[in-house]
């Protein structure tokens, strides 16, 4: 697996490392330790996630997804839409797109520089639970955007500890043995929220989480904090655009449009994987 070519790119400051693998030149049992390898910071390429394009017998591509700890996930929004323009660039698939994700069918659109991505019916909705850390009483609720996430409502986006409460959430008892995403939100008006999430898999805080940014989203919706469309600040000071709509009891059409930008384009040599 090595003269690999990849595009690494961003997504409100979330970089995955991406490549068109309709070839099928990464296989094999290995994947996931060299995933880990290549997305290692300062001594390979870095980033938070890597992505590959393979071919779809439903759908424009298919897509897999790895978190940099080489564990595979259902979803990521910012980067399912880096992977939208990535296939876009490279003329495999056109403006308007559909690919197939662990999380299902996914629709996206691209606009010049930014993209807008359907996301999954959300799952597993629990508003207001109560949440033992340390002894102490955290209000929280849960969501599946994609991929779990709790979302905890907060007075100060800037000085509420991410790592540190975020990694206790992530790890709680309550949500074993998948574990789950940890948001922290601040709601600022009716269209216009903030935004920082402890990442499974990456285990550390990210510089933008778009299914945390829906997930915080919708559960802002559920107590009457926001309407549709939405703004949504993130850690990097990019902005992600929340788009759905509440009908009964349910969430449809829920999108999420940002900017997916390309950083490099480059090409992986034997040397990205060399072993400590």
């Amino acid at each position: 697996m090595y003269n690999i070519d990849f595009f690494k790119m961003s997504g409100s400051g979330n970089d995955f490392i991406i490549v068109d693998n309709r070839s099928g030149i990464i296989n094999g049992d290995n994947i996931n330790d060299f995933v880990k390898k290549i997305c290692r910071r300062k001594i390979s390429v870095g980033a938070d996630g890597f992505i590959l394009l393979q071919e779809s017998d439903k759908a424009d591509f298919k897509w897999r997804f790895f978190n940099a700890d080489g564990s595979e996930a259902e979803m990521c929004g910012n980067g399912g839409r880096c992977a939208a323009r990535f296939a876009y660039l490279k003329g495999i698939a056109g403006k308007k797109m559909s690919f197939e994700t662990l999380a299902g069918l996914i629709r996206a659109e691209i606009l010049d520089d930014r993209v807008k991505l359907e996301m999954p019916s959300p799952e597993s909705i629990i508003c207001n639970q109560t949440l033992l850390i340390e002894g102490e009483k955290h209000l929280v609720s849960f969501i599946n955007t994609g991929v779990p996430h709790v979302v905890k409502f907060v007075d100060d986006i800037d000085g509420c500890k991410v790592v540190q409460i975020g990694r206790l959430i992530r790890y709680h008892d309550q949500y074993k043995p998948a574990g789950t995403n940890a948001t922290f939100a601040y709601v600022s008006g009716r269209s216009n929220m903030a935004v920082r999430t402890y990442e499974r898999g990456v285990e550390d805080e990210t510089l933008a989480c778009g299914t945390g940014a829906v997930a915080s989203v919708l559960i802002a919706y559920l107590e009457d904090m926001v309407s549709s469309p939405v703004a949504v600040k993130t850690k990097s000071g990019g902005i992600l655009t929340v788009h759905f709509k509440h009908t009964g009891d349910r969430f449809e059409e829920v999108f999420l449009e940002g900017d997916a930008r390309v950083i490099y384009e480059g090409r992986l040599w034997e040397d990205t994987i060399i072993t400590d």
